[in-house]
């Protein structure tokens, strides 16, 4: 955070909830979330009664409708709509218990840029998680640290805040970028959204907190998470993650050798502490003051691959 960036201590707190055919899980989840700025529901295209549920139970919620598939651009969808000081990446299908809600906030108000969730800190657990997800996790988990200096107990948890000034630091792919025309997924729209997430919060030096968290089970339907395909995502994630920020560096040292504007390097840092151009995320109340962005690009556009 910048030494002049003013954030309030009494932040109004802004829920984005992706959800697909969630009505039911809407049905247990919405009445229990506390009282908060604003919710945002992205629909990802339901043909159930999930944005009728919504309107129904919350007159106030928010809708959005994503523009691609994926959660990654549910999320990208939900940033942009975002008028908060807050930003609470929240599930659907009741697996994030919404009591922590307050605990994350607390995080951010004590001094953190991001609170981190995670199931493998005293207090967290899964009730969810099966022996071949854990060991997954916990494999990319001490890879991503390894290659990107982080310190990381919980990579691929989706259940994160942060304050909405650091979205243009984060440089996800907006949402007004056209779907690939054979209907596959730009690098950064599916589950690796959350992988995206952190290494770029850590190659930004920002203060992360990471907050003990516990997953509960999706009580209706089911998951459309993959162990196999979708950990293959992450670690591509993670590989371009590398990559993006030693492009920045590079960057960022021939702007200083060259005399051009001063530049932040993107590294790889611990947690408690990639740049890119603002993509989504440039419209808040709170607004970081004025620097110059590393030159880089957000992941799909950088490597200009689709899944």
């Amino acid at each position: 955070m910048s030494a002049t960036t003013v954030r309030p201590r009494d932040p109004r707190v802004s829920v984005v909830i992706p959800a697909r055919n969630e009505a039911r899980n809407l049905e247990i989840i919405l009445p229990k979330l506390p009282p908060v700025y604003e919710v945002i529901l992205v629909d990802g295209h339901s043909v159930d009664d999930t944005i009728a549920t919504a309107q129904r139970l919350l007159p106030d919620v928010r809708v959005v409708h994503q523009t691609r598939k994926g959660k990654g651009n549910a999320l990208a969808c939900g940033f942009e709509a975002v008028t908060g000081d807050v930003v609470v990446m929240f599930d659907a299908d009741c697996s994030a218990d919404p009591d922590e809600i307050p605990r994350f906030v607390q995080a951010l108000i004590d001094g953190a840029d991001v609170a981190k969730g995670t199931r493998y800190a005293h207090g967290g657990g899964s009730d969810d998680i099966t022996i071949l997800r854990n060991l997954g996790n916990r494999g990319l988990n001490l890879l991503c640290n390894v290659i990107l200096g982080t310190r990381y107990s919980d990579l691929c948890y989706g259940y994160n805040a942060f304050w909405a000034d650091v979205l243009p630091k984060i440089g996800l792919l907006s949402s007004t970028l056209p779907r690939p025309a054979d209907g596959s997924m730009l690098w950064g729209d599916g589950f690796e959204i959350e992988t995206v997430l952190t290494c770029r919060w850590s190659a930004a030096e920002l203060a992360i907190e990471e907050v003990p968290s516990h997953e509960k089970l999706r009580v209706h339907g089911t998951s459309n998470l993959n162990a196999v395909t979708d950990g293959i995502r992450v670690l591509k994630s993670i590989m371009h993650e590398r990559r993006r920020a030693a492009q920045g560096r590079a960057r960022a040292r021939v702007a200083t050798l060259g005399g051009g504007a001063a530049t932040t390097p993107v590294t790889g840092s611990p947690v408690s502490p990639v740049s890119a151009p603002p993509v989504v995320g440039s419209h808040h109340a709170a607004p970081v003051a004025a620097s110059a962005p590393v030159a880089g690009a957000p992941v799909g556009a950088l490597e200009g691959d689709a899944a």
